[in-house]
């Protein structure tokens, strides 16, 4: 079996597509998995990484004002529909699948328009813009929550939930402890702003970093590669009370198992990460990001008492306040920890392979 998959930009496209391929490559050692990136975006570092192929299109998003790089848009994805549709025929997959950003589109314009089988995995709760242009002429769209039907073909969908890579949730809270230098008495709070990292996170964070150690909090602090120097200078003299800047979390299944309180952004793969291992959250959505799906998001959770958010505008004054009030009521954490664990989907992964096998005629044996 030969399946293209095409996406990324970002962790939240990228460790969904891994875990795709994973699980296929599991139940099919053979299978030949070619992926198709941006150039020069962080899938071309991150996919070889995993141990998969990759191959780049020169592509990118509309900005948000009028640049020269808009008006060069159209003539952009021509040639990576040009580009992709040679990839396809000289590859010849059975499937394709499609993950969300930039790479996307052009992949599965180009395959559908040769009539290759099609998936979509939709992260979000509120459709992607391209992903509900596509629709209609993919096979197959993997959703992640409830009332997708407003931006999809009803006959198409199939609620899976987000795929994500299931050993997060096996960390074991001693040895997370003992791995990050923490102390077993003192609260934890791990702060992640998502793969390229969150400017209003970091600098909410800096701020609060006297209270937290007055408070006696313990800090595991994610920045993102860009902010991480500044960040890291910001917590050098509180290392002391275990206030720990760091620019990437290699292991966060153990960050996870550590921490009694989660501050985060809420993009699908967060907030899916954070329904399976079941962890008291503080969402802060993203205000940069399309039709503001961060918000949709973060209130699928709010509704159902899963979670607590903190608008990005209201973060510098607020989030503090709501974090430290957290971490001191044990009886809230409970309660939110017990209506997370409920949105979790840990087939996810399984049933998205399932579908894709389905859809070329493959028997499905999980």
């Amino acid at each position: 079996m030969k399946v293209i998959i095409s996406g990324g930009g970002t962790g939240g496209h990228i460790f969904p597509a891994v875990a795709i391929a994973n699980e296929l490559r599991r139940r099919q050692p053979d299978a030949e998995i070619l992926f198709v990136g941006a150039n020069g975006r962080m899938e071309m570092t991150r996919v070889p990484e995993a141990g998969y192929q990759i191959v780049g299109l020169d592509i990118a998003g509309l900005q948000r004002r009028l640049t020269p790089d808009n008006l060069l848009f159209p003539i952009k994805v021509m040639r990576a529909v040009r580009k992709a549709g040679k990839l396809i025929e000289g590859f010849r997959p059975d499937a394709i699948v499609g993950v969300g950003g930039y790479a996307s589109a052009p992949v599965l314009l180009a395959g559908t328009s040769r009539g290759i089988p099609s998936l979509i995995q939709e992260q979000n709760s509120y459709a992607g813009l391209v992903n509900k242009l596509l629709a209609r002429r993919v096979q197959r769209i993997c959703v992640a929550y409830d009332g997708m039907e407003q931006f999809f073909p009803v006959d198409k969908l199939v609620l899976t939930g987000n795929p994500v890579r299931m050993e997060i949730a096996d960390g074991q809270r001693a040895e997370a402890l003992s791995f990050f230098g923490l102390d077993a008495s003192r609260p934890v709070l791990l702060v992640i702003g998502g793969s390229l990292g969150a400017r209003t996170l970091n600098q909410a964070t800096a701020a609060a970093l006297p209270r937290l150690r007055d408070a006696g909090v313990q800090l595991l602090w994610q920045t993102g590669k860009v902010y991480y120097p500044e960040a890291q200078q910001q917590a050098a003299p509180f290392a002391a009370y275990n206030l720990n800047a760091l620019e990437f979390v290699g292991r966060m299944d153990l960050a996870y198992a550590a921490a009694d309180v989660v501050v985060s952004r809420a993009g699908a793969l967060s907030v899916s990460e954070l329904c399976l291992t079941g962890k008291p959250s503080i969402l802060v959505p993203s205000p940069n990001v399309a039709e503001d799906h961060q918000t949709k998001n973060a209130l699928a959770l709010v509704r159902q008492d899963a979670a607590l958010l903190v608008k990005d505008a209201e973060a510098a004054t607020t989030l503090y306040d709501e974090a430290l009030r957290l971490l001191a009521t044990p009886s809230q954490q409970q309660k939110l920890a017990a209506n997370i664990r409920q949105l979790a989907r840990p087939q996810a992964t399984t049933t998205i392979v399932d579908e894709l096998l389905r859809l070329v005629g493959t028997p499905v044996n999980s």
